[in-house]
This record gives C-alpha cells, structure tokens and sequence, in this order.
C-alpha cells in the first residue's frame, strides 16, 4: 500500500509540473493592442518616401596619350534643367573639338617627324551669386596644346530663372558705353593698385612704359556678383594674361561697387535687381 501512495502522488506531482494553456481569465495576461481593437484597428503605417537626392553637379574627367580633359559644373547648375543641359552641350563641345585639334596636331608632328606633346583642357564652373532672380556663374579655363606654356580664358552667363535663358553680363545694361563711361575709371584705379603689388613700383601712366596704361573694362569677362544675397551690388572684370600685363604677372580680377552711375546705365526692367547704391 505504501508503494501505490508514493507513486500516486509522483504521478500527480509531474502532472502539476507540465505546460498550461494561457487563459484569457489568467490574472496579469493582457490583450494585446490590436487585440484589443479589434477589427478597428488602424492601417499599418507605412515608411515615408525619402526625399530625392540633392544634385551633385556634374564632373567629367579623362586622360589618355592623346589629350587630358576635365569639366565640371556645380549642383546649383546641374538643379536647373534647361541650365544642366546648356551646360551638357557646352561640355561635350569643349571635349569634341579637344579631340579634334590634339589628334590633328598629333598627326602633323607624326608626318613631320617631331615629338607630340599631349594637349589638356580645364574647365570648371563655379557660383558668383545665387539671387531669387538670377544664377550668376563663371570659369576659369586652363587650356595647353603644345606650346610654350598654357592660357587661361574665362566666361561667364547669368541664368534669369524667370525667363529660363542665359544672359551675358552686358546683357543687363542699355549699351556697352554706358556701362563702360560708369565703371571704367574706379576701374582703373583699382588695377594701377594692382599691378603695383605684382611689380614692386608705382604705375605712371602715360610715361610710354609697356603696361602702363589703362585697358578697357568692357572689353575683358565680366561678372555679376553679390554680398547680400538679395541683388547684384559689385561688377568683376576678369583680366587674362598679356592684357594688363606680361604673360609673368597672370590674370587680374578687379571688383568694382554697383554706384548710382552703374545704376543709370542699367535697362529700367533690372534696376531693381541692383544696388545698394554708395
């Protein structure tokens, strides 16, 4: 008898010890959430859609025994589509006819028996000033094709978002003479200051001395540029070399203020878009 106790109550002992069903009446089990609401429960949220990536401008390189080539232009260029395919065109231009007068020159120096030396073309736009209205941009170009040594060249075009065209910075005013008569003698004061850093001497103008006169403002690359975001408040002139001086001084970039005169010389229809006036 004693045996058939003991393993009754082991048997009952094991029984006690198995897995239990969960019951909703257990206490301290709660329904879940959407349990709970049932078939009013809400839509599963879905992700938000990332925002599009932000332009990255567009930056062309190669470089081979024929020619080395680099072209770029910045993000603010590459976000305005009628501005990114002006300067696709301009990109491509610039390679074929790199293409075209390094493999011309190549052929020459082969049938005339000297050494070619590898052409190269630089090119890289960047940002003068970006306004509600205007985009302005310019480049310096560095370009060798086998000579003694490299030029450089600039452009510049202001983007006028409202008309969705490419305007020269001469564009903006009523006549070339007009805008020279109202920038060019700060103008030339400015480069005398200039050249007297690079030459260690004043600069007597009509003493006859090569370099010592002044050049016409209009005639070089201009730039519309701005410190306040809002309008166009100072005109750069871009000076390559041999301009103003020899090939050893380089270029010049002389900043002139937007004044009253600069003012008058403006088209009524972008006066607005100028100033402060000094």
């Amino acid at each position: 008898m004693r045996q058939g106790v003991v393993v009754t109550v082991m048997m009952l002992t094991l029984t006690n010890c198995g897995p239990k069903e969960a019951s909703s009446d257990t206490p301290g089990t709660q329904p879940s959430a959407a349990q709970a609401l049932g078939d009013n429960a809400p839509p599963a949220l879905e992700a938000p859609t990332p925002p599009p990536e932000p332009a990255k401008g567009r930056m062309e390189s190669e470089k081979n025994d024929l020619f080395e080539f680099r072209y770029a232009y910045p993000a603010a260029a590459q976000a305005l589509a009628p501005l990114k395919t002006l300067f696709d065109r301009k990109l491509d231009a610039a390679k074929a006819d790199l293409v075209a007068s390094s493999t011309s020159d190549r052929n020459d120096a082969s049938k005339d028996g000297y050494p070619y030396r590898m052409h190269s073309l630089e090119t890289e736009w960047k940002v003068v000033a970006d306004l509600p209205d205007f985009l302005s941009l310019s480049t310096q170009s560095y370009q060798y094709t086998g000579g003694a040594h490299g030029m450089t060249a600039y452009e510049t075009l202001v983007w006028d978002r409202r008309a969705q065209v490419a305007r020269a910075p001469e564009d903006f005013f009523t006549a070339k003479d007009a805008l020279r008569n109202a920038i060019q003698a700060p103008f030339c004061d400015l480069l005398d200051k200039q050249r007297e850093q690079k030459r260690g001497e004043p600069v007597v103008r009509g003493s006859g001395q090569t370099f010592t006169e002044c050049i016409d403002p209009v005639a070089n690359t201009l730039i519309l540029g701005s410190s306040n975001h809002k309008t166009f408040d100072r005109i750069g002139v871009l000076v390559a070399p041999y301009e103003a001086g020899p090939y050893a001084e380089g270029t010049y970039e002389v900043t002139v203020p937007v004044t009253a005169k600069v003012i008058a010389a403006l088209k009524p229809q972008y006066r607005t878009s100028f100033g402060p006036v000094s």
